[in-house]
């Protein structure tokens, strides 16, 4: 085969570093930017966070002053639309009086090119290389688990039991084989089975550790179903002290599937009680735990920072940022100083790319925090009936129209609006929150389906207990109000809010 050269012209995309880490950054939620930040803190001695000074500042006040539009936080204020707008300033950028007159740190990188490719590895990224890190954070996140907050519960219990080792052995295997809602996933006989090898034990036995363990703390554990749960937290009380009792044990021991299928007639006629009755045993049944362990297998806490702050003053919304989500950061002035004066060493080579890595750093903080603050604030823009009246009054968004509103990819807005919350006066939404399908109207209009979701919950909340709305029933109020909605699409948005079907909310 001959070799030849050929030239071709043609286009690709590509993307810097830069571009790459503003995109990584974007994506980011609150607390996963927290993190990331102080690992570059860590790593880059060239960054330092900016502590609020005490004292004023006489040019800063005097801007103040000629600014109307200027807050006491630096922020800088504009109304688009009757929406006040709060752009936060970083004053990292104020910071970077040295870096202009480097010559040797390139103001761009080549693109598809890789921060280690031209810099130093960080120190973070050495740690988190080596195995003893890896093992470190695997026993940390292995401790912050709660999964087995009921198993030591009951094991606590169990070593303070005066039993035989034997039975303590038993109790182990029982305990073992018990889920974090409290009820035991193997049978008795698979029990016995996995132990007679071992201990010379019979099925009784494990029946008996097994009634003991049932009286643990909470009541109710260790039960092999729903209605054994309901029997065993019903012992503790009298008969005579609690006159529906005896009902009740009745009722969950051979009816239960009638009471879970809300058939109070049948009910009625196979205990011979009344409604006034029924109804007293219902509410006396709806105070038992029907999931024992879930009280004590409690999952770790979730918190949501909102990024985004929205206000109403003067009949406006104002619309800021959470300044306190992220520390304000700057370049540290000794150290650029330091390398304007430094000779051409492997130290000075060195600061010299942590310097550049921090100013794309704070760039691409900057390009975050101003996108985040044009998506909200045309997000507000979109829903301010929302804000005004509630859910009902939501408008059908797509991520689409904020797209072309803004001039910016889609999938840039499906970033922004991942994992970023907004604080209003009706709550703390996610951003996707804001974005909905639409239904038509018999008027030629659109009606969003979070504000269809809104009026199928009005209309259960005010159904009558006694003869409950049908998804049929709903769809036809709906068409009155002029909004045209199938059955079984509100039988899907009902099924979406965890509101059981007509039958199952029939009350006495």
């Amino acid at each position: 085969m001959k070799q030849s050269l050929q030239l071709r012209i043609g286009q690709s995309l590509t993307m810097t570093p830069q571009l790459q880490q503003a995109i990584r950054l974007l994506q980011l939620s609150t607390l996963e930017l927290q993190t990331e930040i102080q690992e570059v803190l860590e790593s880059n001695p060239m960054l330092e966070v900016e502590e609020e000074s005490s004292t004023p500042d006489p040019l800063e006040d005097s801007k103040q002053k000629a600014d109307d539009n200027t807050d006491e936080n630096g922020n800088q204020s504009e109304t688009v639309d009757g929406i006040e707008v709060t752009d936060l300033q970083n004053d990292a950028a104020a910071q970077d009086v040295d870096l202009n007159n480097s010559q040797d740190m390139p103001d761009e990188l080549p693109v598809d090119s890789q921060w280690d490719d031209i810099y130093e590895p960080t120190l973070s990224n050495t740690a988190t290389s080596s195995g003893d890190d890896d093992k470190a954070r695997e026993f940390l996140e292995n401790q912050c688990s709660t999964d087995s907050a009921l198993i030591d519960h009951l094991l606590d219990q169990l070593l303070v039991t005066t039993m035989s080792d034997v039975d303590r052995t038993i109790g182990l295997a029982i305990i073992d084989g018990i889920d974090e809602d409290g009820y035991l996933q193997e049978s008795v006989e698979d029990i016995h089975s996995g132990l007679v090898d071992d201990l010379e034990i019979d099925l009784d036995e494990v029946d008996a550790v097994l009634h003991l363990i049932q009286h643990f703390d909470p009541i109710g554990i260790a039960a092999r179903n729903l209605k054994e749960c309901l029997l065993l937290q019903m012992e503790p009380f009298k008969i005579n002290e609690l006159p529906v009792l005896k009902k009740a044990r009745q009722i969950v021991k051979d009816h239960l599937d009638l009471l879970g299928n809300h058939d109070y007639a049948k009910l009625k006629r196979y205990n011979r009680i009344t409604d006034d009755e029924l109804a007293d045993i219902i509410r006396f049944i709806q105070t038992l735990n029907p999931k024992p362990g879930g009280n004590i297998s409690l999952s770790s806490t979730q918190y949501v920072v909102p990024d985004v702050f929205v206000t109403k003053t003067d009949g406006r919304w104002n619309v800021r940022l959470n300044g306190e989500t992220a520390p304000k950061l700057r370049i540290n002035s000794t150290y650029a100083s330091y390398i304007q004066r430094g000779k051409q060493s492997d130290d000075n080579t060195f600061m010299k790319n942590n310097m550049q890595e921090a100013r794309w750093f704070i760039k691409s903080l900057q390009s975050r925090n101003e996108t985040l603050m044009r998506v909200a604030t045309s997000i507000v823009e979109h829903q301010r009936t929302f804000l005004d009246y509630g859910e009902e009054g939501m408008k059908p968004l797509v991520l689409r129209e904020i797209a072309e509103e803004l001039e910016l990819h889609e999938s840039t807005i499906s970033r922004v609006t991942t994992q970023k919350y907004m604080h209003t006066p009706k709550g703390v939404f996610e951003f996707k929150y804001f974005f909905s399908s639409h239904v038509s109207t018999s008027d030629g209009g659109e009606c969003s389906a979070t504000a269809i979701r809104a009026m199928i919950k009005k209309l259960i909340e005010s159904e009558e207990p006694r003869k409950p709305l049908s998804d049929n029933k709903i769809a036809n109020l709906l068409v009155d109000q002029g909004i045209n909605v199938a059955r079984r699409t509100v039988a899907k948005y009902r099924e979406a809010m965890m509101i059981p079907p007509s039958n199952e909310r029939k009350r006495l």
